[in-house]
């Protein structure tokens, strides 16, 4: 089972930042803003050969001024329940608070290992701070700086310590294992952590009806029904022109980010708005990017008219057109409507991306089909396709060799794609068709 060590404390005491710098990278926003993070963030650190998961949460308060504080703080429970490890950040540059004092209360009924991590000592003057934080009563302590690294080998080292002797089941591409990740994607409030909590059947990220409530892009391993993958909570992705704070900004590189890491995107369509150019901005960042995709409309427990079902459909193949070959899943958490079957396509997908077709097959299936409908004479000249062959890549590219390249109209280009797709399934995947001189 996989070892579970949480960063938890007041806000502003540097959690983000030595989570970033324990997983070796910057995945959680750090702000001097307060309330920057709100959900759990999930990311694995490596040291001296032993693989945990570390988990960065928002700070805690006993104050609720807005409709997040108090899910930011429900957040903070989860985390402590399903920890194995908790590291208690505080700030010594400011004397003990009261709420130091009151998450210190809630650690220590806990029946876990804790560590007191007295975080920013580089930017500390009166070393006597750092004693005054003993009086929380733990045992373990640790003086660092999550920005410079000083003491977070030390810190890292008596984890590890712990976990020494476990085995650990993680939910990363282990070795000859192929995992896919799939990410959740769409504007603000069209539901995508409301279907990760649906599927997991637990408030796995926090969920209002204002946009922009999630902030970092959060993955979680998801394994039930035979399906094994893991799935990817976003920012929701609005126009440049409407994104007013920086904090948003990065959320939404995030999420864009998310998208070119990831195997298959789920993009979530809003289906009382419908398809809006904003929803094929982002379809056409997932094609450009050789993602796998799959559409949601989202909250269809909402159309009451079941015959408009084929209408948006149809209007929506024409608006993405003309990659029209994409599967279509009408979809309601509310009411877990082909929530699991999209999961299911999706992982197909995932799989079919990774397919190399051999060439033999290749030849034997498309160059009848060619032959049967050549293409028509350019120039007086007869254009001729005499072989074709799959690229060495990650996404399906086929090369077809031609004695004229150049003269290939885009119409038989995309009868050759519509063929291909049709003999080999490739539905839902984005596929590059190149011509080269014979």
């Amino acid at each position: 089972m996989t070892k579970l060590v949480s960063i938890v404390g007041r806000s502003n005491v540097g959690k983000s930042t030595l989570f970033n710098r324990l997983i070796g990278y910057k995945k959680s926003i750090v702000n001097s803003k307060s309330g920057v993070t709100r959900d759990r963030n999930y990311g694995f650190c490596n040291w001296n050969g032993i693989d945990f998961c570390l988990i960065d949460t928002g700070g805690y308060t006993n104050k609720f001024n807005n409709i997040f504080d108090k899910k930011i703080c429900e957040q903070f429970f989860f985390a402590l329940e399903e920890s194995d490890l908790i590291l208690f950040l505080v700030d010594p540059s400011n004397k003990i608070l009261e709420i130091d004092y009151e998450i210190s209360k809630i650690l220590q009924k806990l029946k876990k290992t804790i560590y007191l991590v007295i975080n920013k000592i580089d930017l500390l003057k009166k070393k006597e701070n750092i004693s005054e934080f003993f009086k929380l009563g733990f045992s373990k302590k640790y003086c660092i700086s999550s920005i410079n690294g000083a003491g977070t080998g030390e810190l890292l080292d008596s984890i590890v310590e712990i976990f020494k002797n476990t085995e650990t089941d993680l939910f990363v591409k282990k070795k000859n294992q192929f995992i896919p990740k799939l990410a959740i994607v769409g504007r603000p409030n069209v539901g995508k952590s409301t279907l990760i909590n649906t599927l997991l059947k637990k408030n796995q990220n926090i969920v209002s009806n204002i946009s922009g409530t999630t902030r970092d892009s959060l993955e979680v391993f998801y394994k039930k029904f035979g399906i094994e993958c893991i799935l990817v909570d976003t920012a929701g992705i609005r126009k440049k022109n409407k994104i007013k704070e920086n904090i948003e900004f990065y959320s939404v590189m995030r999420a864009i980010k998310s998208i070119k890491n990831s195997d298959v995107c789920l993009l979530l369509i809003d289906s009382i708005s419908g398809m809006e150019s904003q929803d094929l901005k982002i379809f056409k960042i997932i094609e450009n990017n050789n993602k796998g995709i799959i559409l949601l409309i989202n909250k269809c427990d909402l159309i009451k008219n079941k015959f408009l079902e084929k209408i948006f459909k149809k209007k929506i193949k024409k608006i993405i057109a003309p990659f029209k070959d994409v599967p279509i899943f009408f979809t309601s958490s509310y009411k877990k409507k082909n929530l699991i079957k999209s999961l299911k396509t999706a992982i197909k997908i995932a799989f079919k991306l990774k397919l190399k077709i051999k060439t033999s097959l290749l030849n034997k299936i498309m160059l009848p089909i060619i032959n049967k409908y050549p293409h028509p004479l350019r120039n007086g000249k007869p254009i001729t396709i005499k072989y074709c062959s799959q690229l060495p890549t990650y996404n399906p590219q086929f090369i077809f060799f031609s004695n004229y390249p150049n003269l290939i109209k885009k119409s038989y280009k995309r009868f050759i794609e519509k063929k291909l797709r049709e003999k080999f399934n490739f539905t839902g995947i984005p596929i590059k068709i190149l011509f080269r001189l014979k």
